[in-house]
């Protein structure tokens, strides 16, 4: 077999039947025990052991990627309705909802991906992720302070550190209301003001 032949070969039917149950596993375990579940025993409930869960996902960060990859799609789809939107102010607040919801899809979520944002962990598999997701609210937030909307220093980067603390203090239990006027709160810090240049 010639080298290119060995590179086009797929998986065997196994390795993806492994993978996709890992996946699955995995998810099911964040939803019900956080990002901090145990590993063992999403491998033992998938049916492979802990060596064939670390083969696919040689960490926690690496398995949690891979799964937040797999509920992307539900935000791709929010973020192209969001795009129709003609006010950018809008869309920067519709943006940044959407980044909240999805930074609340597992306990403890918010943590490890702020410590990637940070570039405390530049190695992480969340690094890329969460450099995607700062590049869009840039964009949202340069739209924005174009139609004079948002003050000149704020930076993308600000504003998904605000969704991530917003999901993490979400995910410890106040109420809706308190959660609105922490979102006022933070959205009068960086929308411009009219005397403001």
């Amino acid at each position: 077999m010639s080298t290119g032949e060995q590179r086009v070969r797929k998986p065997r039917a196994d390795v993806q039947r492994n993978r996709v149950a890992l996946l699955e596993t995995a998810q099911r375990h964040f939803l019900q025990h956080g990002v901090g579940t145990s590993l063992e025993s999403v491998a033992k409930e998938a049916g492979v052991g802990p060596g064939t869960l670390y083969r696919h996902f040689p960490t926690r960060e690496a398995l949690l990627a891979a799964v937040l990859q797999t509920r992307s799609e539900e935000l791709v789809a929010r973020q192209a309705d969001i795009e129709q939107l003609i006010d950018p102010a809008e869309a920067l607040d519709q943006w940044l909802r959407a980044m909240e919801e999805y930074f609340s899809a597992y306990s403890g979520l918010p943590e490890p991906l702020m410590a990637a944002a940070r570039a405390q962990e530049p190695d992480s598999p969340l690094t890329i992720p969460c450099d995607i997701l700062i590049t869009a609210t840039d964009e949202y937030v340069r739209a924005a302070q174009r139609a004079g909307h948002v003050r000149a220093s704020v930076r993308g980067y600000d504003l998904f550190l605000a969704a991530c603390s917003i999901a993490w203090i979400k995910g410890n239990g106040p109420d809706e209301e308190s959660l609105d006027r922490l979102r006022a709160l933070i959205a009068s810090g960086y929308r411009q003001r009219d005397n403001q240049a």
